[in-house]
């Protein structure tokens, strides 16, 4: 499994390669102590906005929502999911008790925080790519579309489903390495996917769909799309580590290494008084046992959080 993430539609001016982010620049700033403090303190003072050398947790807001947008997270309010990390972020500052963090505390968190941040792009480095229709446009030129697209076809095939939901599934299955942008994401499906799809206004689009009919539509909607792109490039945040599984299936038959990675993590999360763990704190446990499994952080994909939410005991 492969994840891709668009994070901005705004159009770019320049032409810009892939960048790697890895951690290397996060590790860099945390460890020179000169730069880091001058960072933290140039930080804190933006923050302190009554100057009283302490922040509160109102002013602790904005940090919390800088490091939220840093690490990928939507607006607050926008999911229970995302409200839950800048909740256990804002309690990280403040102990869950605190009303006010000094600099020397603001300092140590902030620290904890990027170095876990350069960890986990270590583990799993993302490709920021700009994507702006060319690609996209040599892919439906080129000599592999036919292939690919039947391919795509027979995975998509349904007696029931239309030809402008065929389209709408295909634009899925396509991949940054094609050209396409996730369609999943709602900004992507409102400034490109849909006024492709308005422009082509393809005939008969709820008869049967033949192979040779989706291959021409297809390809119609598809010019649209990257005309939309070379408009409104895309910027990505695209991982190419891929998640199958068998990083679980190793560490399960290692009882070893499984017993080992659990009692890590395990001495690092607080238990009640009868030593077992709240829900919200078994998401930390299983951040922490990830790199083991060879899995990305929890947030780093939609499915994989997801998969964690419904299959989690009830405390």
């Amino acid at each position: 499994m492969e994840t891709s993430t668009a994070t901005t539609g705004t159009p770019l001016k320049k032409k810009s390669g892939p960048q790697v982010l890895d951690g290397s620049d996060i590790m860099e700033l945390v460890e020179n102590e000169e730069v880091f403090s001058s960072f933290v303190d140039h930080k804190f003072k933006e923050f302190d906005k009554d100057s009283d050398g302490q922040l509160s947790v109102k002013e602790l807001q904005p940090a919390v929502a800088d490091i939220g947008a840093a690490i990928g997270l939507p607006a607050q309010g926008s999911s229970p999911d995302s409200d839950h990390v800048y909740s256990e972020v804002l309690n990280e500052f403040t102990h869950g008790k605190q009303e006010k963090v000094s600099k020397t505390e603001f300092k140590e968190v902030l620290s904890d925080i990027l170095l876990g941040m350069a960890a986990g792009l270590k583990r799993d480095p993302i490709v920021i790519l700009r994507i702006d229709g060319e690609d996209l446009l040599e892919f439906i030129n080129g000599p592999s579309y036919e292939a690919d697209m039947v391919s795509i076809f027979s995975q998509i095939a349904s007696d029931d489903a239309s030809l402008h939901d065929f389209i709408i599934k295909a634009l899925e299955k396509l991949t940054v390495d094609q050209g396409m942008p996730p369609s999943s994401d709602s900004w992507v499906m409102s400034n490109i996917v849909e006024p492709a799809l308005q422009l082509w206004n393809g005939d008969d689009q709820e008869k049967p769909v033949s192979q040779e009919t989706f291959l021409e539509e297809f390809k119609k909607v598809a010019e649209h799309v990257t005309q939309n792109l070379k408009e409104q490039p895309v910027i990505v945040a695209h991982s190419e580590n891929t998640f199958d599984g068998s990083g679980i299936k190793r560490l399960l038959s290692n009882k070893f290494e499984l017993d080992k990675s659990l009692n890590i993590a395990l001495e690092n999360v607080p238990k009640d008084r009868n030593g077992k763990i709240s829900k919200e704190y078994l998401r930390v446990v299983l951040d922490l046992v990830a790199p083991s499994a060879g899995l990305p952080p929890i947030g780093a994909i939609d499915q994989v959080v997801r998969h964690i939410t419904h299959t989690s005991p009830r405390r």
